[in-house]
């Protein structure tokens, strides 16, 4: 049987007894139930959910289990991994040798580089015997992350944090944390990957699956679309309740990730059927994805008007902008994402012909255009 012949799962998951709650224009078919660490929840009777710990207010990660079956037989595979971290390394312990101890894993998915989705994935790769399958750019910017440590960082990274407006204790703060971080949360990766690309069709089991990529958030983030059963895992590309942060990064510090992001917002709403199953890395499985799509965009250009007003009464530097973009305190914890989001709104205007900047003394002002 092919993946076009299995029928259509119902997947409003009405039969399984939970009331679905609406919030803001999103549905969702489980209403606030979510599995426990170590428990594996049946969206379908091919596909599993369970989540693994995030330190912080992030809380969690969404794991999606996939039945598979490759030369030795059925299995499952995998869609994200967890970080690379004592207590999730125990959960993933208690969930191989327990709910999964009788199955076997057949390969694993990541959708993009960061630690929270790769962290895991050299260690279960290397356990479990199996391959590892990211979108090329994303696996080299892991590599490339976990191999670079150092005592502190490169001096063109501090400079350039002067620039978006650190302080100079700000920047001594930085040098004394080193350089490295990723690779404390990111077991070592394989040497060698199967790459995912955009459009590419994969069979995962009984269903197929077609990769798609995303900017800004990360250069190449991959969801994967079952467009039979309506089904999509969507990583950071789409979350139902926060935002993805939007980052100037230090490897490439000329590009206008916001653009990238508007953009595949823009090719997500059009690619996308408007009542598809949206599973998410963070949050729970959805439905509304043309709102949410909307909503994510429309946040975007409230901001980008917001700060061009205020670039018309004022120079600023990307630490100036957080009390326009953003509605909580920013404290040190996470002074340095907010400080990359501010300044690709900043980059944007730029590149929209809205803004200008003028580097004095190594800091980069901002003035409407």
């Amino acid at each position: 049987m092919t993946a076009e012949t299995l029928p259509a799962y119902d997947m409003s998951l009405a039969d399984h007894g939970f009331e679905p709650i609406e919030i803001k224009g999103l549905t969702y078919p489980l209403g606030e139930h979510v599995p426990g660490y170590g428990e594996i929840y049946p969206l379908a009777p091919d596909m599993g959910w369970t989540r693994m710990p995030v330190p912080g207010n992030l809380n969690h990660i969404n794991i999606w289990l996939l039945d598979d079956r490759d030369e030795q037989g059925d299995g499952f595979a995998i869609a994200d991994t967890g970080l690379f971290m004592p207590v999730v390394i125990e959960e993933w312990k208690k969930l191989l040798e327990g709910a999964l101890g009788h199955r076997r894993m057949t390969r694993i998915f990541v959708t993009h580089f960061h630690p929270d989705h790769v962290g895991c994935a050299g260690w279960l790769a290397n356990r479990c015997k199996v391959q590892l399958w990211m979108n090329r750019t994303e696996w080299l910017m892991a590599r490339m992350l976990t191999a670079d440590q150092r005592d502190e960082p490169p001096k063109e990274i501090l400079e350039r944090r002067r620039f978006q407006g650190y302080n100079e204790q700000q920047v001594e703060d930085m040098r004394q944390r080193g350089f490295g971080g990723f690779a404390r949360a990111v077991s070592q990766l394989p040497t060698g990957h199967r790459r995912l690309e955009d459009g590419q069709h994969v069979r995962i089991g009984g269903r197929v699956w077609e990769a798609m990529t995303g900017g800004g958030h990360t250069p190449e983030h991959t969801c994967l679309i079952d467009h039979h059963n309506g089904v999509i895992i969507a990583g950071d590309q789409i979350l139902p309740r926060i935002t993805s942060n939007v980052s100037i990064m230090d490897s490439e510090p000329d590009a206008d990730p916001l653009g990238e992001w508007l953009d595949s917002i823009a090719k997500f709403r059009r690619k996308l059927p408007g009542d598809m199953l949206v599973l998410p890395a963070h949050g729970s499985p959805f439905r509304g994805v043309h709102v949410r799509l909307d909503k994510l965009a429309e946040g975007h250009h409230d901001r980008l008007d917001k700060l061009e007003i205020a670039l018309r009464e004022k120079p600023m530097r990307a630490v100036d902008t957080f009390a326009l973009l953003f509605d909580r305190p920013i404290d040190e914890h996470v002074f340095g994402l907010a400080t990359g989001e501010s300044h690709a709104h900043l980059v944007h205007l730029v590149a929209t012909g809205r803004a200008k900047v003028e580097t004095i003394d190594g800091v980069g002002w901002y003035s409407a255009a």
